[in-house]
């Protein structure tokens, strides 16, 4: 398992943004800072099947994307979802506050470990890059919150 990984989302993470106010701006992207938490904890509600969406990646593109998720190559600036997923423009609002946001990624982040820690073997699908274990969410997770980190200057 990726314990320092999984170390830096549950801790480090939350330290990081604490840096970060929703006033904030983005070095790129559309998202403000409380749509990008907001948009962090909806991907662990997703790993924890809260948020069930389909598989939009061809099959026999997964074992690529997976190479991809194994790999240390990061998502690159302006990385896009596939718009059936997400949509063009940032999501409203979904809390009254950026520490709000915040408060709910601590809960998502929490609830996640919790899904898998009796059966790190279960799989729950991601809409990209298929059915992953906990320890394929981790390094999901950690590229994907790094790389909004980033977006914000982190």
């Amino acid at each position: 398992m990726h314990e320092e990984k999984l170390t830096f989302i549950k801790n480090d993470l939350f330290s990081l943004l604490n840096n970060i106010t929703s006033e904030t701006n983005a070095k790129w992207g559309k998202m403000n800072a409380q749509q990008m938490v907001e948009h962090l904890a909806a991907i662990f509600n997703v790993s924890t099947e809260k948020i069930i969406f389909d598989l939009v990646t061809p099959e026999e593109h997964l074992p690529k994307y997976k190479e991809f998720l194994l790999s240390d190559k990061i998502f690159r600036e302006n990385t896009k979802a596939p718009v059936t997923i997400i949509g063009e423009e940032p999501l409203p609002f979904q809390y009254q506050s950026y520490n709000e946001a915040v408060e709910n990624l601590h809960e998502a982040v929490e609830n996640f470990e919790i899904f898998f820690k009796d059966t790190p073997e279960r799989k729950s699908l991601h809409p990209v890059f298929g059915m992953l274990n906990f320890d394929e969410w981790i390094l999901l997770h950690y590229k994907h919150v790094t790389h909004h980190l980033r977006q914000f200057g982190m």
